[in-house]
């Protein structure tokens, strides 16, 4: 109970605080709304339809009110109710992050654990070098690069054993397909995104399990294993993830959020309507109750994955259930 009740202030405090930095920020919502040539009673007429002609007060205790019954708003520029409108983007972002999630701890994982059992030789370089690369560039800068290497270049005569791969959208535009040719398409324009986003994740993913094998192989208990006859399929595969599976827990847990809302200049560049093309057109229109409600989905997918995290903790591992 203790847990919830924190979790229940964390999530408070940041949904305030996101409400106040919205308030602070430049920018007026009705001036976005309103045509070219809107005389000054049109703007004030627009901000009191809005609600915006309230006190900051006033706002924040509408806003309170709503949020606890349920109700986030409606959108200022779609007028429909915000619930509507991250339920379509939602799935989106949660089938997006979740394969490259899925993805990226698989094969950091692995490469990891190659990384940690060839310590110093040129594979270990080679996948540290890599691993780098891809932690420290810019996600819109591997997008960008992904698109004029698999989509523009791929498909001159320069480059004729390249795949040419869609670019933009979730589905070849104008084409009306359906059953197993709709799957097709779609996992076709899907390769870009969620390889990119499993690519940057296992960069980490590899970095954080290398460093933990190093460490857990240097254990009393490794040698152990070893004098006993153990082979080096099952020390690494039994022994090594086993003490692994904790950390890997964790990790996952604060990378699942991560993955979701992280994904924005990914699906701004893709053009995928998810959660964090969302947020941002939200943000540049000045749409307070979208901005809210996708701060408090963000923020509770973090919440969330850190209590389930601790729940799991103890079967992941058993020192710590006393």
């Amino acid at each position: 109970m203790r847990a919830l009740g924190r979790a229940v202030l964390l999530y408070w405090c940041v949904l305030s605080l996101t409400f106040a930095l919205l308030r602070l920020a430049p920018g007026d919502p009705a001036t976005f709304l309103l045509p070219p040539g809107a005389s000054a009673s049109d703007a004030v007429r627009m901000r009191a339809e809005l609600g915006l002609d309230r006190s900051v007060a006033v706002q924040y205790a509408r806003w309170l009110r709503e949020s606890l019954s349920g109700r986030l708003g409606s959108s200022f520029t779609d007028r429909r109710p915000v619930r509507a409108v991250i339920g379509d983007a939602l799935p989106v972002s949660i089938g997006l992050g979740a394969a490259s999630l899925l993805l990226s701890f698989v094969a950091g994982t692995c490469a990891g654990l190659v990384q940690a059992a060839r310590r110093g030789s040129r594979t270990d370089i080679a996948l540290t070098i890599a691993s780098v690369v891809l932690v420290a560039s810019p996600a819109y800068w591997l997008g960008l690069g992904a698109i004029a290497c698999f989509t523009y270049l791929a498909s001159s005569w320069s480059f004729p054993l390249v795949m040419r791969l869609p670019a933009i959208g979730m589905s070849t535009p104008g084409a009306e397909l359906r059953g197993l040719a709709h799957l097709a398409d779609l996992a076709r324009h899907s390769i870009l995104p969620v390889t990119l986003l499993a690519a940057i994740g296992a960069g980490g993913v590899a970095r954080y399990v290398r460093t933990g094998a190093l460490d857990a192989m240097s254990a009393d208990w490794m040698r152990t294993a070893r004098a006993k006859g153990a082979s080096e399929s099952r020390v690494y595969g039994h022994h090594l993830l086993a003490n692994l599976r904790a950390p890997l827990l964790t990790l996952f847990a604060l990378a699942l959020p991560g993955t979701v809302a992280g994904s924005v200049f990914i699906e701004t560049i893709f053009a995928w309507p998810g959660m964090g093309r969302l947020m941002v057109t939200s943000i540049i229109a000045r749409d307070y109750p979208v901005v809210m409600g996708c701060a408090a989905t963000f923020a509770a997918l973090v919440i969330v994955a850190n209590l389930l995290a601790e729940a799991l903790l103890p079967w992941a591992d058993p020192r710590v259930r006393s």
